[in-house]
């Protein structure tokens, strides 16, 4: 953890783990969330894009809210005990630039471990999506 607020986040997904340890019986589903955005938010986005490294705090993602609630109801209706994770985030990134150009040029030297898709977002959504069936429906490119 980099800061207090991941810290206290990271102790309750521990806390989550020893008390479905504790109580086999109990489904805890933590939902990560990417930072939530509405609609009204999208118009700042383009200007995002005159220097990256603002945004690089969580890899140029964001959640739609409506999105997240999507998440939400899915986690809820997941029938399932014990403690899981996942993160949630819009399908795209905040940025209007390419991903690998944003990692060139703030992350230079990182070998990248899969391709990148040209503005697909940087965060694994991918067990979001296997497991609770998650499927992003909004962009801020189709509101601004």
């Amino acid at each position: 953890p980099e800061s207090v607020y991941s810290l206290v986040k990271h102790l309750e997904e521990q806390l989550a783990i020893e008390l479905v340890r504790w109580h086999p019986e109990l489904s805890i589903t933590a939902l990560r969330f990417s930072n939530v955005m509405d609609p009204e938010d999208y118009a700042e986005f383009p200007s995002y894009d005159v220097d990256a490294r603002l945004r690089k705090w969580n890899l140029w993602g964001y959640i739609d809210a409506r999105d997240g609630a999507q998440a939400i109801r899915r986690a809820l209706e997941w029938d399932t005990t014990g403690f899981d994770r996942f993160i949630i985030a819009a399908a795209d990134t905040v940025m209007s630039r390419p991903n690998d150009e944003l990692v060139a040029e703030v992350f230079p030297g990182v070998p990248l471990k899969r391709e990148l898709g040209v503005n697909d977002t940087l965060l694994s959504i991918d067990k979001a999506r296997r497991i609770l069936g998650y499927a992003p429906q909004h962009s801020w490119r189709d509101e601004v």
